[in-house]
């Protein structure tokens, strides 16, 4: 059974989504591609109070690391990348190119892009510490004004 709840964020409304094996997803509902809960799951916000505290921890620059069971679903290849974004250190960036040296397949950046875009669980798996090569902000699936939100936040409290 997935469980599900909605929390307030300064970057907006996210959805959490997770089982008794650990958090599965987290998103931004009221982004460019709007994700909702789907058929079957069950609004229980207790059983993603962990995932809530820690996250409000983050948001106020109190939380560096996040100490949750993530459970994302993804091919060997994504997992792979998601492992990699979570040895991002706080406040620091890292491009394409550095991911896919990272996971010793130096000619995958692209693949590596497809997959940072799939991360299901934004902000947790670090997605939006990646940025191009030349130093620019790239896609974020909460929008880039979220992404440079996020980068802001870490940086002001290194």
């Amino acid at each position: 059974m997935i469980h599900y709840c909605y929390m307030n964020s300064p970057v907006g409304e996210l959805l959490l989504a997770g089982d008794k094996t650990g958090l599965k997803l987290i998103k931004f509902p009221k982004s460019k591609r709007t994700y909702g809960p789907l058929a079957g799951w069950e609004e229980k916000s207790e059983s993603l109070k962990d995932a809530v505290e820690q996250l409000d921890a983050y948001f106020a620059g109190k939380l560096k690391k996040f100490d949750l069971n993530l459970t994302p679903d993804g091919t060997p290849f994504q997992q792979s990348v998601w492992d990699a974004l979570l040895d991002i250190p706080y406040g620091e960036t890292v491009s394409y190119g550095d991911v896919a040296r990272k996971i010793e397949n130096p000619k995958a950046s692209r693949p590596v892009g497809g997959a940072v875009g799939r991360n299901p669980l934004a902000i947790i798996i670090p997605c939006h510490r990646v940025i191009g090569t030349d130093g620019s902000l790239t896609g974020f699936g909460g929008g880039l004004e979220t992404k440079k939100i996020l980068l802001a936040l870490e940086q002001n409290n290194r």
